[in-house]
């Protein structure tokens, strides 16, 4: 038996930022892999940091708690979408995600959290088809995003914002390739 590289995006990504979380320290995970807290068109590492931000975390157990949703769910819509349009979904989540947040917000992103919930609910879309909706995934958007409306109230470090965004963007893009 030998071992197979079998979801190129979702294995680089997970290896990518478990190198970040062992030989970044804060200082360069600050500065390299935390999304822009405003504009800066002129700074070449503001465009940098619009996806670079997604490999950097707070700790191992973001970077796991994040890992656990995206290998267990990103394979399988690698296999089913192509790593082409997985990665290309994973740049847009991550790219609009920084880019409303550094709108709307003063703050900067870390993590891949937007993208494991942007896999969630296109993975409700698996079994779509013409004129129906997965009873599956309104039961997951509701869940999903009353957890996180709730979630809102707590005062904490963790950015609901981007689990949303992520969660809105791979439902739309769900529901624009599955061409309905």
């Amino acid at each position: 038996m030998k071992i197979k590289y079998n979801s190129p995006v979702i294995l680089t990504y997970s290896i990518i930022s478990i190198c970040v979380l062992i030989f970044y320290s804060s200082g360069l995970l600050t500065r390299y892999f935390s999304s822009p807290a405003h504009f800066s068109f002129s700074d070449p590492y503001f465009y940098l940091r619009l996806v670079s931000y997604i490999a950097g975390h707070g700790g191992w157990g973001h970077l796991m708690g994040n890992l656990m949703i995206i290998l267990l769910v990103g394979p399988l819509l690698e296999e089913k979408y192509g790593s082409g349009k997985l990665l290309e979904m994973v740049l847009i989540t991550a790219v609009a995600t920084a880019m409303l947040n550094a709108f709307l917000f003063s703050t900067s992103l870390i993590g891949g959290s937007g993208i494991a919930f942007m896999l969630i609910l296109l993975s409700s879309f698996s079994n779509i088809r013409a004129r129906e909706i997965p009873l599956t995934f309104i039961i997951i958007a509701v869940l999903f995003i009353g957890s996180e409306v709730v979630s809102t109230l707590k005062i904490d470090r963790i950015s609901q914002f981007s689990h949303l965004a992520g969660g809105f963007i791979g439902a739309g893009y769900g529901f624009i390739r599955s061409g309905r």
